[in-house]
C-alpha cells in the first residue's frame, strides 16, 4: 500500500474518533464525568441501521439519529441526573454500569453473533479510479466529520447555549448564579453527543456493517484514550488527539505485517504511556497552563 493511501484512510479514520473524542469531551466539559456508556449510543445507532435495513435509505438515517439523541437523553435523565451530586467516584462507576447493561440489552435481543446493517454499503464502491483506492466511505468521512467538526466549534462560540456551555464548563457554579440552567446545558450536551454518536455509528456501519453488542466499545476506548492524549480539558486539544489516535491506528495498521496486527492496540498504548509520561497535560494542551475555558 503507498504512503498517500495511507495518510489519506488514516485522515478519515482520524476524522470518525474526533467526533467519538468531542462527544465524550463535551460531556466531561458541563459534568466532570468520563462518560464510558457514550459507546452504547454507537451501538444503539448501528443495530438501528440493521433493524430498519428495509426502509428508504434517509428514513434509516433519520430514526438512527433520532433514536441515538433519545438513548443518550434518556441515559442522562435516568442515570446521570439522580447522581449529579454524588461522588466523582460514584459516576464513573454508574457509567461503567449503564455500559454493562446495555450490552446486555444488546446481547439478549440480537444475540452474540451480531446483525448486518448494510444500509449504506454502496458506499465502500470506488469513488475515484486510479492507483488510489478512494472510496466514497472515505469522503463521507472527510465530509461528514469535517461539516460537524467545524459546526460544533460555530454552535460553541456563536451561539447563546454555546457560551452557556462554555460557561458552565469553565464554572458551573458562577455560571447557573448568573442565570444559567443546569438541566438545559447538561441535556444540550447529551443530545449533541447522541448526534455525534449517531455520525460514528452510520460511518463505521457503512465501512464494517457487522453490529456485534461491543460495537461501540471499542471506537470509544481508543476515543478516549484520544481525548487523554490530546488533553481533555478542550475540546480543540480533545479534538487533536482523537484524530491522532485514529490516524495512528489506521497508519500503523496499514504498516504491520497481516500477522502482526493483532498487537496493534498494545502499540498505541505503549505509544499514549510514553505521551503521558513526558506531557501528562496532553500532548496539544498549552504548556505551562492550566485550562481555564474546557469546552
Amino acid at each position: 500500500m503507498s504512503v498517500l493511501q495511507s495518510i489519506l484512510d488514516g485522515v478519515a479514520l482520524g476524522a470518525v474518533y474526533a467526533l467519538v473524542a468531542v462527544g465524550l469531551a463535551l460531556v466531561f466539559g458541563v459534568m466532570r464525568l468520563i462518560n464510558f456508556a457514550h459507546g452504547e449510543l454507537i451501538t444503539a445507532g448501528g443495530y438501528t441501521l440493521a433493524l430498519t435495513a428495509a426502509f428508504p435509505r434517509v428514513a434509516s438515517v433519520t430514526i438512527t439519529v433520532l433514536v441515538c439523541i433519545a438513548v443518550a437523553l434518556l441515559m442522562e435523565r435516568l442515570a446521570f441526573r439522580p447522581l449529579r451530586n454524588a461522588s466523582p467516584t460514584t459516576t464513573l462507576v454508574a457509567t461503567f454500569a449503564v455500559a454493562f447493561a446495555l450490552q446486555g440489552v444488546w446481547l439478549i435481543a440480537f444475540g452474540p453473533e451480531g446483525r448486518t446493517a448494510d444500509v449504506l454499503a454502496s458506499l465502500n464502491r470506488r469513488a475515484i479510479e486510479g492507483d488510489l483506492d478512494v472510496r466514497w466511505i472515505t469522503l463521507a468521512m472527510l465530509g461528514v466529520g469535517g461539516l460537524l467538526l467545524g459546526g460544533t466549534a460555530l454552535l460553541l462560540g456563536r451561539t447563546t447555549i454555546g457560551l452557556q456551555m462554555r460557561a458552565a464548563a469553565a464554572d458551573f457554579r458562577a455560571a447557573r448564579l448568573l442565570g444559567v440552567r443546569a438541566d438545559t446545558v447538561i441535556s444540550f450536551a447529551f443530545v449533541l453527543a447522541g448526534l455525534l454518536a449517531a455520525a460514528v455509528a452510520i460511518l463505521l456501519t457503512a465501512q464494517r456493517p457487522l453490529v456485534t453488542p461491543t460495537f461501540g466499545l471499542e471506537v470509544t476506548i481508543l476515543g478516549l484514550v484520544g481525548v487523554v492524549v490530546g488533553g481533555i480539558d478542550r475540546i480543540g486539544t480533545a479534538t487533536l488527539g482523537g484524530f491522532a489516535i485514529g490516524f495512528l491506528t489506521s497508519v500503523l495498521g496499514d504498516a504491520l505485517p497481516a500477522d502482526e496486527r493483532v498487537f496493534l492496540p498494545s502499540f498505541v498504548f505503549l505509544l499514549v504511556i510514553v505521551v503521558l509520561l513526558l506531557r501528562p497535560t496532553g500532548l496539544f494542551a498549552p504548556p505551562g497552563k492550566s485550562a481555564v475555558e474546557r469546552v
